[in-house]
């Protein structure tokens, strides 16, 4: 004997929900699947025919159909799972992720496996913790704190002139990316192809170093550029005169570090000869508010660390083809953080602890 459909009361705004069930393409596919038996079960279609069309059992058929009956939408909702609660002790975890690890295990930090086999749980469990609060115990950062008294005055002296330069001057930002060593890859590179990355053995040969010295120029980002061979007080002031050279009867504001070279007494009798160019130096352990070294990380990683040189000619030469090209596309380097922001920063903390007391 045929079976007899089941037909299921629907109210009419229910059957517009299930409806967009069906089709959002965001909606579980449990929740859609549910709609779909309570529809088909309006429609009068059998249980035993609607279970073999979903690729589903009778129970769930049954079971879902019973659930709308009984308490329309709602009920629909995943219930409540029976089991074991839940027994991890997260503030037990980021506890001890904030301790050392015990010196008997020989490591400065922690691992997920490491510390999961200390409390006795799985190391997933760590993982999704750590990820949860936001630790990281691979991580390591490293700062410096400045010892300079004159700090507040170098700071304000050196961002003022990136801020508000002085009218009808010219700022440069100078300084020496040293031991820049030529080396040759033992094998050619292997060229980028679809899938691959540009490949490069691992291994070099050294050709010889040489020393880049880089005038920027804030307002247009152009450089002026030298290679020597060392950078002693006489290569300084070698690139010095060249600098000035390129900028005649112009007053120049000069950005430096505290290298001695740039204070050497032959340096400061030059400067005494030529009053249109002020060195201004940036504070100890501040040469990071030096604007060259952004174009000294930029050629590094766009015509240095990835080249083959096979002597520090083909190297100077690879450099000077970049700078070239940099000065016909250069851009005006923007400074936009005050003094201040910077010296809240500079300098270590006098507070102990969080505490409003």
């Amino acid at each position: 004997m045929a079976e007899t459909p089941f037909a299921l009361q629907v109210r009419d705004e229910d059957r517009v929900t299930l409806e967009a069930w069906t089709r959002s393409p965001s909606m579980s596919a449990g929740a859609a699947l549910r709609a779909r038996i309570v529809l088909a079960s309006e429609a009068g279609e059998g249980t035993s025919e609607l279970a073999r069309r979903l690729g589903i059992s009778r129970p769930t058929v049954i079971a879902w159909r019973e659930r709308y009956r009984g308490g329309g939408l709602a009920a629909l909702a995943d219930a409540p799972r029976s089991g074991r609660p839940k027994t991890v002790d997260e503030a037990a975890i980021l506890a001890r992720t904030l301790e050392p690890p015990p010196a008997a295990l020989g490591v400065t930090h922690w691992s997920s496996r490491l510390l999961a086999a200390e409390l006795r749980v799985g190391d997933a469990t760590i993982a999704r913790a750590w990820r949860r609060y936001g630790l990281q115990p691979w991580r390591c950062e490293s700062f410096k704190f400045s010892t300079d008294p004159q700090l507040a005055a170098k700071v304000r002296d050196v961002i003022g002139l990136y801020l508000d330069p002085p009218r009808k001057a010219v700022v440069l930002c100078v300084d020496e990316k040293s031991q820049i060593q030529a080396l040759d890859r033992t094998a050619p590179i292997l060229p980028l192809r679809p899938g691959l990355p540009e490949r490069a053995t691992h291994d070099y040969v050294r050709h010889g170093t040489t020393t880049l010295f880089a005038a920027l120029e804030v307002a247009t980002g152009r450089v002026t550029d030298a290679c020597y061979a060392q950078h002693r007080h006489e290569e300084f002031l070698a690139f010095l005169k060249k600098v000035a050279r390129a900028y005649p009867r112009r007053q120049l504001h000069v950005v430096v570090d505290n290298y001695a070279t740039h204070k050497h007494p032959d340096v400061e009798m030059w400067l005494a000869k030529h009053p249109r160019v002020t060195l201004h130096f940036t504070p100890t352990s501040g040469s990071w508010l030096n604007l060259v070294e952004v174009f000294f990380s930029i050629i590094t990683r766009q015509a240095i660390r990835r080249g083959s040189f096979a002597s520090v000619k083909d190297l100077i030469e690879a450099i000077r083809r970049f700078i070239d090209g940099w000065n016909d596309r250069c851009h005006p380097f923007v400074w936009t953080k005050a003094p201040e922001e910077i010296l809240c920063r500079a300098q270590p903390s006098k507070r102990t602890s969080d505490a409003g007391h």
